[in-house]
């Protein structure tokens, strides 16, 4: 088991600064392109990814996520920046409310919420990732193609998908070449893996085929001024920057609040709970301790005029594939940024945003994939119905609706599918011990709205024993709840106990898939 604090970076300091430097050639163009896609100054990017890395790993209660800006929150903080009025002054609002909402993750991880990611039905969780993917192709699509900002800007996703004849009509040639090569190497590149040069990161072939390209069509005297990344001095950009002017409008102030917060920390507790998962030393992490760290990440983040930070999947699954083994990776990633900005930020003024714009939509096409339709299909009607819900509301409204309308429909259908109403928020669970067993009863129905209180039961078992989880007596079992006690079977078999689950026999599977919902046929 790798050490952790100093005597983890000694043991482990090859391994993690190779990774942590892999890492930071994807996280370096990634974090301008998300910056300039949530309408922030691109640097605001590099201060969250620097943030994220160099303070917020020695915090941290998971050991190999990477943390920074991502793309699921793009559509929120363009939204908040232009909903207080765009520009400078809306950047400079947007921060208040981030700035509250970091204070909120904060109190969430005091008071122990690193659970409530359970709470959330996957269905909807899902679409709510999907509906952001296409929300993000269809913002950097006039990008890819060079074309003016003003003549799109306010525009929703499906006004901009529908513009999407006329953007060619109006696009600038040698930029839309450049974007399109770009986005056919980061959609292409995985296909090379198994070759020597599929290691190589694909933003990084990305960047050593477009700054030439752009110095070859001379971007500098012949593109318009919107066309290559302008970030300025990091020095001069560090003060406060943050505008709590914001709270004159409290219903809009609070609502981003809410967004900010209740967004950021679920992606960041399920991607904390994805890459223990891959993990290759199975440790948990502490998710309220984690919680905490990216609170306060935020926090300096918001003040000095940062965009919200994550522990984001991608970079952190990178991560962990190049060998990372502790805490430091993460650090290091953050370290080799500041150092690249603070003495060649020359360069980054070199890339086109087209470039950036292309590895932004290849993020939404795999986050909105139709695989992802699919999958969910599979898992049963009644997910996908959810999953649509989630996405429709989510493009015509905003995600907090959108995945609130999600979870509503899903009651709805678990009341339809004869869940008891009392049960919607409290399971009764009863343990009993024996010999070396324990057994656990579910009653009337397992769902996701009260899996929370199934789950502290279960984790109240003490570590090694056998447990039995019998659904016999509910009448019905929710894909979610079924996914979480997988879950549950993974983490305890790690500890030396066994888990078997059981009861489901007179059930009826709502579909073929192995987790499906399971409803029981009630006799008269």
């Amino acid at each position: 088991m790798p050490k952790d604090g100093i005597a983890g970076l000694k043991e482990n300091f090859s391994s993690d600064a190779i990774s942590g430097f892999i890492v930071f050639l994807l996280a370096l163009p990634l974090s301008l392109g998300i910056a300039k896609a949530s309408e922030f100054p691109p640097l605001m990017g590099l201060i969250t990814a620097i943030t994220g890395g160099i303070i917020v790993s020695l915090l941290a209660g998971s050991r190999l996520t990477i943390k920074g800006p991502a793309a699921g929150l793009i559509v929120i903080v363009a939204g908040a920046v232009t909903d207080f009025g765009g520009g400078e002054a809306g950047w400079h609002l947007a921060l208040g409310a981030m700035l509250v909402a970091a204070l909120v993750q904060i109190s969430f991880g005091v008071l122990k919420f690193g659970k409530m990611a359970d709470f959330f039905p996957l269905s909807a969780i899902h679409g709510m990732l999907a509906a952001i993917g296409i929300i993000i192709i269809a913002k950097q699509i006039p990008i890819l193609f060079n074309v003016d900002p003003a003549l799109l800007r306010g525009k929703g996703p499906f006004q901009l998908l529908y513009e999407i004849p006329s953007m060619i009509q109006h696009m600038d040639p040698h930029g839309a070449l450049i974007g399109i090569i770009s986005l056919a190497v980061m959609m292409g590149w995985p296909y090379l893996k198994k070759l020597p040069i599929g290691k190589i990161p694909s933003p990084l072939i990305v960047l050593l085929i477009a700054i030439p390209a752009e110095l070859y069509f001379d971007f500098n005297h012949t593109a318009p001024s919107y066309s290559l990344v302008k970030i300025g001095d990091l020095i001069n950009n560090l003060h406060l920057n943050v505008n709590m002017g914001g709270l004159d409008k409290p219903v809009l102030f609070m609502k981003y609040v809410i967004m900010f917060a209740l967004v950021g920390t679920l992606e960041s507790l399920l991607t904390v709970k994805a890459v223990d998962m891959l993990d290759p030393y199975k440790r948990k992490s502490d998710y309220n301790k984690d919680i905490i760290a990216i609170g306060i990440g935020n926090t300096i983040t918001a003040i000095l005029g940062g965009l919200p930070m994550i522990s984001e999947v991608a970079r952190s699954s990178a991560n962990v594939s190049n060998g990372a083994r502790t805490r430091w990776a993460n650090f290091f990633h953050g370290f080799f940024i500041l150092i690249f900005v603070l003495l060649a930020a020359r360069y980054i003024e070199m890339i086109p945003n087209a470039a950036l714009a292309a590895m932004l939509i290849s993020v939404g096409i795999k986050l909105a994939h139709p695989k992802e339709f699919v999958h969910t299909f599979r898992i049963g009607k009644e997910q996908l119905a959810i999953f649509l819900v989630t996405i429709f509301f989510t493009l015509y409204e905003d995600l907090l609706i959108g995945i609130f309308a999600g979870m509503l429909l899903k009651v709805i259908i678990h009341l339809i599918n004869g869940a008891p109403f009392s049960s919607l928020f409290k399971a009764p669970v009863e343990i009993s011990f024996e010999g070396n067993e324990y057994l656990v009863e579910v009653d009337k129905a397992a769902l996701f709205t009260n899996f929370i209180g199934i789950k502290n039961k279960l984790e109240s078992i003490p570590c090694g024993f056998h447990v039995t989880v019998d659904l016999k007596n509910t009448r019905l079992t929710d894909h979610t709840v079924l996914e979480n006690l997988e879950h549950f079977k993974h983490d305890y078999e790690a500890t030396g106990g066994t888990v078997t689950i059981t009861g489901l026999e007179a059930h009826t599977s709502l579909s073929k898939h192995a987790l499906s919902a399971r409803k029981k046929m009630i006799e008269f």
